[in-house]
């Protein structure tokens, strides 16, 4: 197909299209795959992100999901809200950036 295909197809089908596919994907994945593959995946991505993070970013995260847990910033029931995680996580990420890391 290559990359006018790509293209053309990304431009004759909507956001609910591409999650309807990505469901039917991650259900088949999931058929198809035990418990283990999905371990060794969760392994390898921790592994991953370890090796790519310092020890101050794990700091950090653990400093702020403390904070959130204890009730600032979080939706009443002691747990940070989706919304409040990435924003988080996504400035936690910006400033290890920014540091160079």
């Amino acid at each position: 197909m290559g990359k006018k295909g790509g293209e053309s197809t990304s431009n004759s089908h909507d956001k609910e299209f591409y999650q309807e596919i990505g469901q039917k994907g991650g259900e088949a994945t999931s058929d198809s795959h035990g418990r283990e593959f999905y371990e060794d995946i969760g392994r390898k991505g921790g592994e991953a992100t370890s090796d790519s993070h310092g020890r101050e970013f794990y700091q950090e995260i653990g400093q702020q999901g403390g904070e959130a847990r204890s009730g600032s910033g979080s939706n009443g029931d002691g747990k940070m809200s989706r919304e409040e995680a990435g924003r988080k996580g996504g400035e936690a990420r910006a400033r290890q950036r920014q540091r160079g890391n």
